[in-house]
């Protein structure tokens, strides 16, 4: 026999039995619940003590301070030419409060830019202050004498910060450290020189400079908050201080933020595909996952209240060389006490992990929720893809002392809302439209509040992409 009548005969065999595809059609399939690729461990929510608000809003009471120019100066890019918005330079602390658009503007044009290269020495110590720099690009390392003699690292400036703002108001200020760029630097100088120049012309800011001068100097303790007099280590009879603990007039307030959106369902197919699953509960659980998602989003990245946005100026650290070091870890936990947890992109983590491998070191872990979570020092490091991380591949790790009894950072929520089913998010029937859709309103109210500054750090900047 052939091959070819082989085959043929086989073909031709009559069926004994039943066949699976026929078989299927009296089966019941076996489904798996929707599955949803977005959700993720969400350690932000699940770590943050929350806070019930009541009426909406929480107000944050603060001692006062006269802590001033704390922010960040942002800038305009035009191919290779840099400006600062005008109104930015109000950051510096010879202009705060002062709003002359036309006089910032002219004081903006006057900025000249410069670039340096790596290593290169951009101010040294002794000299006269006669000119302040804003770095609109790169790393500046502030250079000072160590205890032998020998350079010690004051600190480390990059994009968006000032140096030299003393020479504005003090032409007698000299330079207390060496300013020497750690990477390619672009930066815009001021001279003190323009600056007078426009103040002679301007009305308003001659004035506005002047009522500077002729503050006193208040007396504040190392956090710029107004001093409590007090006396210690006395003997006999001396006069004893008398003070009082003065408030900030105008605290800051925190709304309740909002996320929301409008889930549909057609009555057909609530009606009728209802089994063996609820379509509704479904749709409403994916959604509401989502939503949840795009809640933690918004605590980190929002400018209002977003945890990256606002950290104060002070508390903002730059890794030395670069990639997250055990060293940069040390100094972020060392400008708080409490630190209770840290956050990372889960890439931000992986690269801390390489840096611990160069050292031999390896990193303790503790169990949380049935989950093995990396630590440093005891604190965990919490992965957290709400992170950005930028197309040079930088991006941030936060530490943060939490609770409102610890004056750390805390969620806010306000719970007991109509149709609630968690506390702060509800779903309210909204109806049926003349198309037979079912609406529904799915809704989350939240915030973030930071009680005090060094509640809240983040390290910036931190390179993710270097291997060796």
């Amino acid at each position: 026999m052939s091959v070819g009548e082989e085959i043929r005969t086989s073909q031709e065999k009559p069926q004994q039995s039943l066949g699976t595809a026929a078989a299927r059609n009296l089966a019941t399939t076996t489904k798996s619940a929707p599955q949803m690729q977005e959700i993720t461990s969400r350690w932000l929510l699940r770590t943050l003590p929350w806070v019930d608000v009541q009426g909406g809003t929480y107000r944050v009471n603060r001692r006062l301070t006269f802590a001033v120019g704390d922010g960040r100066i942002t800038f305009v890019k035009t191919g290779d030419q840099v400006e600062v918005i005008p109104a930015e330079l109000g950051e510096l602390p010879a202009l705060r409060s002062y709003e002359d658009e036309e006089v910032l503007t002219e004081l903006a044009r006057r900025c000249r830019q410069r670039d340096f290269a790596p290593g290169e020495v951009i101010a040294s110590f002794g000299n006269q202050t006669d000119e302040v720099y804003l770095l609109a690009h790169g790393r500046v390392e502030k250079i000072g004498t160590g205890p032998y003699g020998d350079d010690a690292v004051l600190g480390v400036l990059a994009d968006g910060a000032y140096f030299g703002e003393a020479s504005l108001l003090d032409p007698d200020a000299i330079w207390e450290y060496t300013a020497r760029a750690d990477t390619a630097c672009t930066v815009l100088i001021l001279g003190r020189q323009d600056f007078e120049q426009v103040a002679e012309r301007s009305d308003s800011l001659r004035a506005h400079v002047q009522q500077l001068r002729a503050l006193p100097e208040q007396a504040t303790n190392k956090y710029g908050e107004k001093e409590v007099a007090l006396a210690a280590g006395h003997s006999g009879e001396p006069d004893i201080p008398h003070t009082f603990v003065d408030y900030d007039a105008r605290p800051r307030e925190y709304e309740l933020s909002i996320a929301q959106t409008v889930l549909r369902i057609h009555t057909r197919v609530a009606d009728l595909y209802n089994q063996p699953m609820n379509q509704t509960e479904h749709q409403l659980r994916l959604t509401v996952e989502a939503l949840k998602e795009r809640q933690e989003h918004e605590l980190v990245n929002n400018r209002e209240f977003g945890l990256l946005n606002n950290c104060e100026y002070d508390q903002r650290l730059q890794p030395h060389d670069g990639v997250p070091s055990p060293d940069d870890m040390d100094e972020l936990l060392s400008r708080r006490r409490g630190t209770k947890l840290f956050l990372a992109h889960p890439r931000a983590i992986a690269a801390f992990g390489r840096e611990l491998n160069k050292r031999g070191l390896v990193p303790e872990t503790v169990e949380i929720g049935g989950n093995r979570i990396p630590t440093w020092r005891g604190v965990p490091i919490y992965p957290c893809n709400k992170i950005p991380v930028t197309p040079e591949r930088t991006t941030s790790i936060i530490a943060m002392r939490t609770g409102e009894d610890e004056q750390g950072v805390i969620g806010l929520r306000q719970s007991g809302i109509p149709d609630e089913i968690e506390p702060s998010l509800s779903v309210r029937f909204m109806g049926i439209n003349e198309q037979a859709v079912i609406n529904y309103l799915v809704t989350a109210y939240y915030s973030a509040a930071v009680l005090v500054p060094d509640a809240l750090g983040v390290l910036e900047n931190v390179e993710i992409g270097r291997w060796r």
